[in-house]
């Protein structure tokens, strides 16, 4: 029977895959990527910002869900407060300040995406660069926090491993469409596809 602490950890890491699959549709969105020019080459049921927007809710709520289930371990320790101010959490305190800044900083290009009409569009997408800082501490929080610290530890499990691989592939994809051509521009040099 899985604990509390293998709850949270589970919403985390699929918080983390929620949250990365996001953003990369926000790099399609700042791309300007269309997909009837490019790969499918079809009409998609709904624009990529919609769906970038969409994606948003549920990989938030997972994320808030990801510290709230730890208030029902009996052997974490949390209360409400930890998960408010986590400076003074039990154990790993550096880490859980990390998770903290993550989601209050995702919270924030959330709640700037509401205001973005009443902001104008320059000031909101300086805000919304935020995303990739809270994508950097989202890593590093899920990979170096331990949730069972009482246990030895053999290196990098298997789950740290696959949340390393599905960034760096998802960072890697997110580099190429930012490399892609805009319209209007000319294709790079050796890239006879994009002519």
């Amino acid at each position: 029977m899985p604990t509390a602490i293998d709850l949270s950890s589970f919403a985390g890491l699929t918080a983390m895959v929620l949250l990365t699959v996001n953003m990369l549709l926000g790099l399609l969105v700042v791309t300007n990527y269309n997909p009837r020019r490019d790969w499918p080459q079809r009409q998609l049921p709904a624009s990529i910002f919609k769906i970038h927007n969409w994606t948003a809710y549920p990989a938030i709520s997972v994320a808030v869900l990801h510290p709230v289930i730890l208030l029902f371990s009996s052997t974490a320790g949390f209360k409400i407060v930890h998960l408010l101010w986590p400076v003074h959490s039990p154990g790993q305190r550096l880490y859980n300040t990390l998770g903290a800044v993550t989601f209050w900083a995702f919270g924030l290009v959330v709640v700037t995406s509401y205001f973005r009409p009443q902001l104008r569009y320059r000031p909101w997408r300086k805000l919304h660069w935020v995303a990739y800082f809270a994508g950097a501490s989202m890593f590093v929080h899920g990979t170096l926090i331990d949730p069972k610290p009482e246990e030895p530890s053999h290196g990098l499990s298997r789950r740290r491993k696959g949340a390393g691989g599905v960034l760096l592939c998802g960072g890697g994809g997110g580099l190429r469409v930012a490399e892609a051509p805009r319209k209007g521009e000319a294709a790079p040099a050796g890239n006879p596809s994009r002519a």
